[in-house]
């Protein structure tokens, strides 16, 4: 894949992983520590003096009062932000802990297997988060440590997704597997039910049932999730019930999962939700990992979508150079004024400049074949999409240096036999993820030594 489409599919990824309950952390890499709001004060943590005593042990590690404390003073600035409205204080206390537990024992198998993250892997990251944000890094760095939150806390918080994100993949992405007739089989049922498939905006809630629970232990689960459906149906706000009892790591977002096609979510979800109109919520669903409640936010039609869907491509070619130690910003961008002039002039053709001072693709006098949406990197694919056919642009900065564009042509396709099977290959992986992951999460959980130092965090 060529370099500026490579570094576009990472941006896209970022560090998220696809799923409906279970993903570790909120899809967008999580926001810098913060201090506890005003009028905010966790249980057992005095106003003026933090306490740093052990609040739970997981395996050999321990998991202190003072982690604990700023990260619910984080979680409940973001959630404020958020206008969410706040849980119980010891509630929403018991619910960061178990997330924090989850995170531990991930981390510690991560290290078992040896999954490590660099800094050169890590620094990349985190200018793609800077480049999300519309910041430079020193910029993101200066907000930070205005807001009161060190650069190197935070650069340790993402080493740690990361981490997260690559025991994932080694545990449980990569052993999914999609056979071509599976493939088929969804593509063809796709194209009889068009006309009523959905997209569905969703939130959930989930009671987990620990693995090789007792009869006893199932009892009280079901008992809890039929309490917090009682309170939903006298009137309960959705997000704010999902932050206090669910058990799925989307909890501490209301249970958010944002909108998925009808056909990536389990059979026995889908089903459930197709009988709702929105702001409507299913009754408690038990699956193998637990008991749920869904909520449906909105939905939207697919089948116009589909009838209409088209793909703009264009044909790109560029002039790309790097800043070096022997030539600064500055001066790259001044020699790439220089090229724009002498094409605009006609003094020389862009193809013969991009062979000769061009370091990517001067081969090939800088083309770079057939864009899609999506396949460059966001300031290359919008200086691109302002062009007109036939124009240059002034020098664009991306990750890999400052680039010429030069837009040839434009097309629209409909949307290829291989892009749509990637799509349903997509669809259908998902669909294995979301209880996959959410297994093996549980399996993770089960497996580690917990012992709680503070019986009221329980």
């Amino acid at each position: 894949m060529h370099p500026i489409k490579l570094a576009a599919a990472l941006l896209c990824a970022s560090l998220a992983v696809p799923a409906l309950a279970q993903n570790a952390k909120p899809a967008a890499p999580a926001a810098p520590a913060a201090p506890a709001s005003k009028g905010f004060t966790p249980p057992g943590q005095s106003a003026n003096k933090p306490i740093d005593a052990i609040a739970v042990i997981v395996n050999d590690e321990v998991i202190t009062q003072r982690e604990l404390n700023e990260r619910v003073g984080t979680i409940v600035a973001r959630m404020q932000q958020q206008k969410m409205a706040l849980p119980d204080a010891a509630d929403l206390r018991r619910q960061i802990l178990e997330r924090m537990i989850i995170e531990r024992a991930q981390l510690q198998l991560a290290k078992e297997m040896g999954v490590r993250v660099d800094d050169t892997m890590l620094d990349r990251a985190i200018g793609r988060i800077a480049e999300q944000q519309k910041m430079t890094v020193q910029q993101m760095r200066n907000q930070m440590e205005k807001e009161g939150t060190t650069f190197a806390a935070f650069r340790e918080e993402i080493r740690e997704e990361i981490v997260m994100q690559r025991l994932r993949e080694y545990e449980v992405d990569n052993k999914i597997n999609i056979s071509e007739a599976e493939v088929d089989s969804f593509i063809a049922t796709e194209k009889a039910a068009a006309a009523d498939q959905f997209e569905l905006n969703i939130s959930q809630l989930m009671v987990r049932i620990p693995e090789n629970a007792t009869p006893e232990v199932i009892a009280q689960r079901q008992k809890r999730a039929e309490e917090v459906a009682r309170q939903l149906r006298t009137g309960a706000d959705f997000a704010k019930m999902a932050a206090t009892y669910s058990d799925a790591s989307d909890a501490l977002q209301g249970g958010a999962v944002g909108w998925r096609p009808s056909s990536a979510l389990p059979p026995l979800f889908a089903e459930a939700l197709g009988k709702l109109k929105p702001g409507q919520v299913t009754p408690i669903i038990k699956s193998a990992a637990g008991f749920h409640i869904l909520k449906l936010v909105d939905k939207r039609s697919l089948a116009e979508a589909q009838a209409a869907e088209t793909v703009q491509q264009t044909h790109v070619r560029h002039i790309l150079l790097k800043v070096s130690p022997t030539q600064n910003a500055a001066e790259v961008k001044r020699k790439l004024l220089e090229l724009k002039q002498r094409i605009d002039n006609k003094a020389a053709k862009f193809d013969e400049l991009a062979r000769v001072h061009s370091q990517d693709s001067a081969a090939k006098g800088g083309d770079l074949g057939w864009l899609a949406p999506g396949d460059s990197l966001p300031e290359f694919e919008r200086a691109v999409d302002s062009l007109k056919v036939g124009q240059v642009s002034e020098p664009v900065e991306t990750a890999f240096g400052y680039h010429l564009i030069e837009v040839l042509e434009r097309k629209a396709d409909d949307v290829s036999k291989e892009k749509q099977r990637a799509a349903a290959r997509n669809a259908l992986r998902e669909r294995k993820l979301v209880e996959a992951i959410e297994d093996w999460q549980r399996q993770v959980r089960d497996r580690a030594y917990v012992e709680f130092r503070d019986e009221s965090l329980k």
